[in-house]
């Protein structure tokens, strides 16, 4: 819940690509070829891999675009009850 890859019990491939997603997302400057290596060595393929890039950076992209335009996630508001009335 909080983030934490070290405290989380998902399998090594999985762990990869979530290690690899973070690196994307927070420090796209600092991805190499290893970051891929180690996709592959983990048994992600090549267009795995790339699908993953594709909708990390569709994502970054929204958020970036949400944030240009100000545009805040609506508040949750409380589900009114069906109106019995109507039913009848």
């Amino acid at each position: 819940m909080k983030g934490d890859l070290a405290t989380t019990s998902f399998p090594d491939h999985e762990r990869a690509l979530l290690e690899f997603t973070e690196v994307l997302t927070r420090t796209p400057h600092l991805m190499t070829d290893g970051h891929t290596r180690r996709l592959r060595d983990a048994g992600w393929a090549d267009p795995q891999i790339a699908e993953a890039v594709y909708i990390i950076s569709l994502f970054a992209f929204f958020n970036r675009v949400a944030n240009a335009f100000g545009l805040d996630e609506p508040p949750l508001a409380p589900q009114d009850p069906p109106d019995a009335a109507a039913s009848d």
